[in-house]
């Protein structure tokens, strides 16, 4: 054997040796890679099954609630609102399914019945006048055709509803949100001015608060 045929043998041995680290480090690498994945896909399913079972829960507390107080509703209303409800409670940090209920119960008069009309012209579950649900219609994307077309169908209705109620409360914090949303935010501001004083806010709306406030926590103790 040559020297010269000695060292290409023991270059082809090195290089040999080389590659085949170089291919144990790709592979471990792939395997690495392969691992990371699976955690994280295993942490998404992880975080996907845990909001169903959120949204799932909320749902069958929902309906439960609109079981008792309107206990003729079709099931494909009753499962569509409260999938609005659980929906428009993700959808919105400041809300919960249980005061979207609570507000709901009181403002449709403890009946559920997305046609019920107030003296004043509110409309729908969450009694939402027509010139307020025609400007949120526009933030929402949904198509104004005639108030009453829009604001009896319950799903538009709560989106509706909801939207503006977050807003109130971003503004006016739970109570006054509520007082805003029954009164308007100009008395509730001058509510929250004068410490909550008795008197500042109209009757109404002194009774309201503590009324939607009350059913708020029965919800909450379900």
């Amino acid at each position: 054997m040559t020297k010269r045929f000695q060292i290409y043998l023991l270059s082809a041995i090195g290089l040999g040796a080389m590659l085949l680290v170089y291919c144990q480090t790709q592979i471990a690498r792939q395997v690495a890679l392969q691992s990371v994945d699976l955690v994280q896909e295993s942490r998404f399913l992880n975080a996907v099954a845990a909001i169903d079972h959120i949204r799932s829960e909320n749902v069958h507390k929902v309906a439960t609630v609109i079981e008792r107080f309107n206990p003729g509703m079709d099931k494909k209303t009753k499962l569509a609102i409260a999938a609005e409800v659980s929906n428009a409670s993700m959808k919105f940090d400041n809300l919960d399914v249980d005061l979207l209920c609570a507000t709901i119960t009181h403002e449709s008069a403890f009946t559920w019945d997305p046609r019920v009309v107030s003296p004043k012209g509110a409309i729908g579950l969450m009694q939402v006048m027509p010139s307020t649900g025609e400007f949120l219609a526009k933030v929402e994307g949904i198509k104004w055709t005639s108030p009453r077309q829009v604001l009896f169908d319950p799903v538009k209705n709560i989106r509706l509803g909801s939207r503006y109620l977050s807003s109130l409360i971003e503004m006016y914090e739970v109570d006054g949100g509520l007082a805003a949303y029954n009164g308007g935010g100009k008395r509730a501001a001058m509510w929250l001015a004068h410490d909550r004083a008795h008197g500042v806010l109209y009757q109404e709306t002194q009774n309201y608060v503590p009324a939607v406030l009350s059913l708020y926590e029965e919800f909450r103790e379900f």
